[in-house]
C-alpha cells in the first residue's frame, strides 16, 4: 500500500482552496460594455451570452445591475451612428462617459476603448490613404490623441488605445499631460495579435473591414501570431512610452506569451478573453460539451496562473455567481 501523500491537501473544497497557489475574484475582472448610437433598444450578441449592445439608456441600468452583480470595472466601445475617413466626432462615446461617471462617480473604474475602426467608413483601426491600401501612421495617430483628449475631458478614469499604430502611447501621454490630464491612466493594447478569434466582437462594434478598401485585413499591423518578439518589442516600447498597464490580447491561444511579457516587463498586466474566445465556450455549452461555469472560471484561472494582474472578459457579470456556486 502506498499513502496518499499528495492527495490529503485535496481532500475537501475548503483545503482545496486554502492551498491554492492562484486565486482572484470578480475584482480583478473587467467588463465590456458597448453603447450604440441610434438603436431603439438594447440588441444582443451573438456568441455573446448576457452581453448587449445598449442604448444610452439601458447602459446606465445594465452598470447598475454589474454594480450588485460585484462588477465594479468596466471598459467602454461606443459606436457612433455617422463613420467617416477623417475628422472624427468623438461626442457621442464621450457624453456616454459623462453619463455613467454623473451617476456613479467612483464606484466604478471606467476605461474607454480609443480606436477608430467603429468610427470609419471602411473600419480599419486608423486613416487610410488615397489610394485605400495603407493605414497612414502619423495622421492615425494624431487623430487617437484626439480621441483620448475627449474621453479624458469626460471624465473617464483610463484610455485603453487598440489600434496598433506606433507611437501612439508617447502622443497620447503627452496630449494628456499638456492638458493636465495627469491622472488619467493609459492601458495600451500592447500585444494585440492578428487573430480570428475576434468575430462576434466585430458584430457588436461595427468594426469589420469592409467597402472598397485594398487592404482586407488587419495583418499590416497587428501582431503577426508566430511572433512573439514583436509583441515584447512593442510591450517594451509602449512601457517606455508612457503606458500605466500593458495587456495581451486573445488570452487562450497566448498563455505561452502572457507567461514571458509579465516576466520580462514590471507593469500590471490584463489578459483580454476576446469574443471569440468566450463564445467558444458558451457555443460548446448550448450542445452539452461543456459546463459553461467550469470552462470559464478554468479559462481565467489560466490566465492569473500565466501572470495577469486583471482579465478584462464578457463573463464578468455572471463571475460572483459562478464562483459563489463552485
Amino acid at each position: 500500500m502506498y499513502p496518499e501523500s499528495n492527495r490529503r491537501i485535496r481532500k475537501s473544497p475548503i483545503l482545496r482552496n486554502l492551498t491554492r497557489s492562484v486565486s482572484f475574484d470578480v475584482s480583478k475582472l473587467i467588463q465590456p460594455l458597448f453603447v450604440v448610437e441610434g438603436i431603439k433598444q438594447k440588441e444582443p450578441i451573438p456568441g455573446l451570452t448576457h452581453v448587449y449592445r445598449d442604448t444610452p439608456e439601458s447602459l446606465l441600468k445594465q452598470v447598475d445591475s454589474d454594480l450588485n452583480a460585484g462588477v465594479k470595472s468596466f471598459l467602454l466601445f461606443g459606436v457612433p451612428a455617422q463613420k467617416a475617413d477623417s475628422k472624427f466626432d468623438y461626442s457621442f462615446t464621450s457624453s456616454q462617459i459623462a453619463a455613467l461617471k454623473k451617476q456613479f462617480g467612483k464606484d466604478i473604474f471606467l476605461s474607454v476603448d480609443v480606436c477608430l475602426c467603429s468610427y470609419t467608413s471602411h473600419g480599419h483601426c486608423g486613416i487610410l490613404n488615397d489610394s485605400m491600401d495603407h493605414v497612414l501612421n502619423g495622421e492615425s495617430v494624431t487623430a487617437l490623441a484626439s480621441a483620448a483628449l475627449s474621453y479624458a475631458k469626460a471624465g473617464v478614469d483610463c484610455v485603453a488605445p487598440s489600434d496598433m499604430m506606433d507611437h501612439r502611447i508617447r502622443a497620447i501621454r503627452e496630449t494628456l499631460d499638456e492638458n493636465r490630464f495627469f491622472e488619467t491612466l493609459i492601458m495600451s493594447y500592447s500585444a494585440k495579435f492578428h487573430s480570428g478569434f475576434y468575430g462576434p466582437f466585430r458584430v457588436a462594434a461595427d468594426s469589420a473591414p469592409k467597402g472598397e478598401v485594398k487592404i482586407k485585413d488587419r495583418g499590416t499591423y497587428q501582431i503577426d501570431p508566430a511572433n512573439p518578439m514583436d509583441a515584447l518589442g512593442s510591450s517594451l516600447r509602449d512601457m517606455e512610452e508612457g503606458a500605466d498597464i500593458l495587456m495581451v490580447k486573445p488570452g487562450l491561444p497566448y498563455l505561452d506569451v502572457i507567461s514571458n511579457l509579465t516576466r520580462e516587463i514590471p507593469l500590471p498586466w490584463a489578459v483580454y478573453e476576446v469574443s471569440g474566445e468566450f463564445a467558444a465556450i458558451e457555443l460548446m455549452a448550448e450542445k452539452g460539451l461543456v459546463d459553461a461555469r467550469r470552462a470559464h472560471l478554468e479559462s481565467w484561472t489560466a490566465f492569473f496562473r500565466a501572470g495577469a494582474q486583471m482579465v478584462i472578459t464578457y463573463g464578468a457579470r455572471s463571475a460572483k455567481e459562478w464562483m459563489e456556486r463552485t
